[in-house]
């Protein structure tokens, strides 16, 4: 898998996830669950532990890049996400499917998800930087051709934050999962190509005030 990294802004710093973090994330979680209508969030520290444990088992199989995510303006983590579901083309197809064989070593597609933040985070610009220092070491650093963002179909909220990225909307896959109010949730699917990202980019970069608009 790609080596790990702390990918670094002017508001977030993107870290490693890991068991050090576990108090902090129980403090963003539990600022105003009201929040998390849609988004499965851990409650409480017994179910963060859990969850960062499972986070770490996927990282070390390949299979996920999980990140704390710090405020810089309170140098506390107030959140976490993750770049998941990496698929390596470069190697050779195994046969028959579910055998491992050799693969790249770098992803070839990834989604961005898992993403919560606590409620004083919301707004503010963290949710933003953060997507835009995922999609830049996915295209720049790994040169991936897709990254898929998903989203409750009636979180209304995340799916405007996913199409102001300027991601392009798929679709929506009826009965795609169990949603977080233990309903079945239809599920809104949006990427962004390699050949989008450049676009995609100095939109992003003007909107974090990284470059002067033209």
């Amino acid at each position: 898998m790609p080596a790990f990294v702390t990918l670094s802004g002017r508001l977030v710093r993107l870290e490693p996830l890991s068991l050090a973090a576990v108090d902090d994330l129980v403090a963003a979680a539990s600022e105003d669950r009201s929040t998390y209508a849609f988004t499965r969030v851990p409650d409480g520290r017994e179910e963060m532990v859990s969850y960062v444990e499972a986070a770490m088992a996927e990282q070390a199989e390949g299979r996920t890049m999980p990140f704390a995510i710090r405020w810089l303006h309170t140098d506390r983590v107030v959140g976490a996400t993750r770049l998941m579901h990496l698929e390596y083309w470069q190697g050779p197809m195994p046969w028959p499917p579910g055998t491992r064989g050799a693969v790249g070593e770098v992803p070839s597609v990834a989604d961005i998800g898992y993403t919560w933040l606590s409620a004083a985070a919301q707004g503010t610009g963290v949710n933003r930087e953060s997507k835009f220092l995922m999609l830049s070491l996915a295209f720049d650093t790994w040169g991936v051709h897709r990254i898929t963002l998903k989203a409750d179909v009636r979180n209304t909220r995340s799916r405007a934050a996913i199409e102001a990225l300027g991601a392009h909307l798929d679709g929506v896959r009826r009965a795609d999962s169990r949603g977080a109010d233990d309903t079945v949730r239809d599920t809104a699917y949006y990427s962004i190509l390699s050949s989008e990202w450049p676009m995609v980019r100095e939109r992003m970069a003007q909107r974090l005030g990284l470059v002067e608009a033209a």
